[in-house]
């Protein structure tokens, strides 16, 4: 029998695909690494479906590697996953890459289709599914209404240290919800001398403020109902709220499957512990990466236990006595913490119980 040749090889296609917010630029290369093609879309379901079927014509096994599968390539990711295809992410080139390999739309297409076929890339996209776009949606509005809250009050507390005297010794001791009372009920007509000017402005930034909170309770309250309904598991561990539970769906994705491991989610989380050996010197540092409003939500579900735990607290008072740093301790707890959430994610009839930690 002869010996195949390269040229006898099946052209299984690899696709990699850097995305933008008005086209998509793809490349595809077989299992050797050759160069089957370039295609550029738009971002559209004519264009996704332009894409699989230029993908599907160079072989029946088709992987795709898409960059920011969470942000401008999020509809590609769901058209694909929705029709079967296997989709992973790339994260984009480092910086030393891009320096000694140029940079351009193609160039970062290959760079994401090589990724895949070297085994470097291996993380399944998030699943963007409706649940977990909700919550997304839901927390976006109102991280920016507290932004923006914030910004009002800041900017009437700044006003009143230069109002006249009269104004300022009135409000210049008040908490926020009385300056806010006082200054919504000001009667005022129009700015006719400064200290009219202050009185209508602050009046103004103030009514604005009330406007901005009923808006944050509301959606508080969107978002309270929508991850009991989605997480009822998740928010029935101790010292898990509405936003804590909507920060940990949103870095798990609502979808098992591209969570490996609990140390994988550990990982993701930034919890798990890092290597910082040398010599004769063994160790572990924290993690300073991963996901961290991830990690802030462990941490915000560490301090509440902390607090009203008493199983948590005689495990941080038997580790201080065992000569760990609060940090340390800090560290163990979210480890555990991480290892929790990711079994009641992954299967919500396991549950683990933080005695003992």
């Amino acid at each position: 029998m002869a010996a195949l040749s390269i040229a006898d090889v099946p052209a299984n296609a690899t696709v990699g695909v850097d995305t933008h917010k008005h086209s998509h630029i793809a490349r595809a290369k077989d299992g050797l690494g050759r160069h089957l093609g370039q295609l550029e879309i738009e971002t559209n379901p004519r264009g996704y479906a332009g894409l699989l079927d230029w993908a599907q014509g160079f072989g029946p096994v088709v992987t795709f590697g898409i960059e920011g599968t969470s942000s401008y390539g999020a509809g590609l990711t769901r058209f694909l996953r929705g029709n079967g295809q296997t989709v992973i992410e790339v994260l984009r080139p480092a910086r030393r890459d891009r320096r000694f390999g140029g940079k351009s739309d193609p160039i970062d297409a290959d760079a994401a289709a090589g990724a895949v076929l070297s085994g470097k890339a291996t993380a399944v996209p998030k699943a963007g599914d409706d649940g977990v776009e909700m919550v997304r949606a839901l927390k976006i509005a109102k991280q920016t209404a507290i932004k923006a809250r914030t910004q009002a009050v800041n900017a009437v507390k700044g006003l009143i240290v230069m109002a006249p005297d009269p104004i300022h010794e009135q409000l210049r001791h008040l908490k926020t919800p009385a300056l806010v009372r006082t200054c919504s009920a000001y009667r005022v007509g129009a700015a006719s001398d400064p200290t009219a000017a202050i009185k209508l402005s602050l009046r103004s930034m103030c009514r604005r403020y009330v406007v901005l909170d009923q808006e944050v309770r509301s959606l508080e309250k969107e978002l309270d109902a929508l991850t009991l309904r989605l997480v009822p598991q998740l928010r029935q561990l101790f010292g898990v709220g509405q936003d804590v539970a909507a920060t940990l769906v949103l870095a798990a994705g609502n979808n098992g499957d591209r969570l490996r491991s609990e140390a994988a989610f550990s990982m993701l989380c930034g919890a798990s512990p890092i290597p910082a050996s040398s010599g004769m010197v063994q160790r572990h540092r924290l993690n300073r990466g991963g996901d961290r409003q991830a990690n802030a939500a462990l941490h915000q579900i560490v301090v509440v236990r902390l607090r009203f735990d008493d199983t948590t607290k005689a495990y941080f008072a038997k580790r201080k006595a065992d000569g760990k740093s609060k940090k340390e301790i800090f560290r163990c707890l979210k480890r555990y913490v991480a290892r929790q959430v990711y079994r009641t994610l992954v299967d919500p009839r396991d549950e683990v119980a933080l005695t003992g930690a």
